[in-house]
């Protein structure tokens, strides 16, 4: 049986996976900065009522579950989080203590997907996403990967 979360006039269920990158997929999601992003990214979607039901931070990307209710857009939380991770950033990383007006850690964009039905399968994903790029990178060390589809 599904749970579903309510709102004053609604019930609810709306998960979406979601990936962004450093600026310039820069490898520098690593140490502290991740464990203090792990904690950071959950206080800020709390803030706005969001839950990550699944997350996993790799070197250069990040991949979230998280579940939005539908009084949110999407972009609205996930530029929220983006923004104020990114002051955070700053502040505890980079030593600046004011004037955060154009802080940007992370690229502009962003992936999202609706999770539905399908919701163990992604949490899935994102919990064996690393294992999954180890592997990828071994058989290419070996020349044993297949060339992207539609390459040449």
């Amino acid at each position: 049986m599904r749970e579903y979360q309510s709102l004053s006039h609604s019930k609810w269920d709306c998960k979406y996976h979601v990936v962004f990158i450093p600026k310039r997929r820069r490898k520098a999601l690593f140490g502290g900065l991740r464990q203090h992003l792990g904690q950071l990214f959950h206080e800020l979607a709390r803030q706005k009522g969001c839950e990550i039901v699944e997350g996993h931070l790799m070197v250069d990307h990040v991949h979230m579950c998280i579940s939005i209710p539908p009084k949110y857009a999407v972009s609205n939380v996930v530029g929220y989080i983006k923004g104020k991770s990114a002051i955070s950033i700053a502040r505890n990383f980079r030593g600046k203590t004011k004037n955060f007006t154009g802080e940007n850690f992370w690229a502009r964009g962003y992936f999202v997907s609706t999770v539905g039905l399908d919701e163990e399968m992604v949490r899935n994903y994102i919990r064996e996403q690393e294992r999954e790029e180890e592997r990828y990178e071994q058989l290419t060390l070996f020349g044993q990967a297949n060339p992207p589809l539609g390459g040449s």
